[in-house]
């Protein structure tokens, strides 16, 4: 039996079968290489299989202007990373293939990265992004570059009195060494540790609490992972821990991504959000199956090693009500802060993304339920009246979870258009609409550093829930947008835009969104009479 959506176009009704095909056959998820992750795996772990491969791939990623990554100051993590790795070749006499890898070729990109570095860590101005474990990252990767520059290679033999790395403004390396003494006191670390235990360095030892969970992943991060088999000797869990690696080395052909696996977020997220543009599907049972037994007391988690978290808990709930497999959102009370909901308990700062998505879950159960527990329907209108004291001045919301404000303003204004409660719902839903409009680009497109399909399908999502008919200038928008999707999408068509410890594409989701953005469009009857030509 398969759990059966409103019928949409049959143009995109083979994209959306291979699609929700690849969620079962592919259950790890699908996720991009990251520069940041496949760096780390070079110093970490140089015997496993695509270790050249890797090393290619991180001096094929470097930028003109010497960085890698994506512009601004979320390139420091990935450029840390890569130098660090590069350095790490070189000192081991560029053994990750000789043969083929140039030494004059590693200890150039090195430079290269060297200077730009200096420059933006010796910005008093560098503002770093809002990226998980920022903090320890950062200054466990300057610590294990200068390390390396205090006894340079004869092919860096510049460097020997050359300047060292110093940290950003008002970072330190007070939390590192705090995380370091606590792993060598034995005691229970916090589960949301093991995303990035290859910050700790082998003196620490092994950690009390994190370890091989399934698939093999600690923290669903290969970096993390190759981290725990250097210190865990004959522990168990390092067969299948490897085994993990040795997968993953495969599947891309040495680079690899971070996070992953992404079982439950990919499928939570995918499903979500082609159920809410109307999309046909045909699910799986198992799909809805994995996603109800996925759920736990305080909920479910991006990936296996990670904590519950209330983002990935109330999009899988509001999936699970929308395939009509509705779980009651009582696991949520958990992240319930008074004012808001925070993604985990203890979260420094809040998320945009996370509470849209909470009243998403709230909304729907209010909906299916009217005779639900008061309480609900008081969270509904406490998040919406604070979603509505987040949004900015221009119309547009941000968010810790994604670098584009076109993913945090269609989060808000979806969960504020079906479910919002309070007075100026339809104010703070106009704002957003009229930002969108003026941020268009001239091909149609929308994005921070340049037009992207997946931002795009964010603005064509926020302007196609204006009821119909749609007023001339918003058509003129969306067939702009439209056109851009199926004819001028660019060469890249996942752009990290994603929060990880790297910025990260989970192109199934990205590709779920444009799907359901192009759906969208093709669905209403206002439009059709101006599509003929797009």
């Amino acid at each position: 039996m398969t759990t059966s959506v409103r019928p949409g176009p049959s143009d995109l009704a083979g994209e959306v079968e291979s699609l929700l095909a690849g969620l079962v056959e592919d259950p790890w998820g699908r996720v991009a290489p990251s520069v940041y992750e496949t760096a780390r795996l070079v110093t970490l772990a140089p015997w496993l299989a695509g270790h050249a491969e890797r090393v290619r791939f991180v001096l094929a990623a470097q930028r003109p202007d010497g960085g890698w990554g994506a512009p601004g100051s979320y390139a420091l993590v990935p450029t840390l990373s890569a130098v660090e790795a590069l350095l790490a070749v070189l000192r081991q006499g560029a053994t990750a293939g000789r043969h083929t890898i140039a030494e004059s070729e590693l200890a150039g990109a090195v430079d290269r990265g060297m200077a730009t570095l200096l420059g933006w860590l010796g910005d008093a101005t560098l503002r770093l992004p809002d990226t998980p474990a920022v903090d320890l990252i950062v200054p466990a990767l300057v610590e294990a570059i200068n390390r390396h520059l205090d006894g340079p290679p004869a092919s860096l033999s510049g460097w020997l009195t050359g300047p060292r790395l110093g940290l950003p403004p008002g970072m330190s390396y007070a939390r590192l060494r705090g995380v370091r003494r606590l792993i060598a006191s034995g005691t229970q670390v916090p589960a949301k540790l093991a995303h990035s235990f290859e910050v700790v360095g082998p003196a620490a030892g092994l950690p009390s609490g994190i370890g091989p969970l399934r698939y093999g992943a600690v923290g669903a991060s290969p970096a993390a992972t190759a981290a725990w088999i250097a210190v865990a000797g004959q522990a168990d869990g390092t067969d299948a821990a490897r085994r993990y690696l040795e997968t993953l080395a495969l599947r891309q052909g040495g680079p690899v991504p971070c996070p992953t696996p992404i079982t439950v977020f990919e499928r939570a997220w995918v499903l979500s959000g082609l159920t809410r543009a109307g999309v046909n599907l045909a699910v799986r049972p198992e799909l809805v199956d994995g996603l109800v037994s996925a759920l736990g007391p305080t909920g479910t988690a991006t990936g296996p090693g990670l904590p519950a978290d209330a983002d990935t808990t109330s999009v899988t709930l509001y999936a699970l009500g929308r395939l009509g497999r509705p779980v009651e959102p009582a696991s949520l009370w958990e992240y319930d802060t008074g004012s808001h909901f925070s993604t985990w308990p203890g979260e420094d700062g809040a998320s945009i993304t996370t509470n849209a998505h909470v009243l998403d879950a709230i909304g729907q159960h209010l909906a299916n339920r009217p005779d639900a527990q008061p309480r609900y329907l008081a969270a509904a209108y406490r998040l919406s009246g604070w979603l509505g004291e987040q949004q900015h001045a221009d119309g547009a919301w941000y968010d810790r979870w994604h670098a584009s404000p076109y993913y945090a303003t269609a989060c808000a204004v979806l969960a504020l258009r079906e479910h919002g409660r309070g007075p100026d719902i339809a104010g703070a839903v106009g704002r957003a609409v009229d930002w969108i409009v003026a941020t268009q680009r001239p091909d149609g497109s929308w994005g921070r550093w340049s037009g992207t399909a997946e931002e795009t399908a964010y603005a064509l999502l926020v302007l196609l829930g204006v009821r119909s008919p749609l007023p001339g200038a918003l058509i003129q928008s969306v067939l702009s947008g439209y056109s851009y999707l199926r004819h001028g999408a660019g060469r890249d068509p996942y752009p990290a835009l994603w929060h990880g410890k790297d910025l990260y594409a989970p192109t199934a989701i990205v590709q779920s969104v444009t799907l359901a953005a192009l759906h969208s469009v093709v669905s209403r009857a206002d439009l059709l009479p101006a599509l003929a030509p797009h």
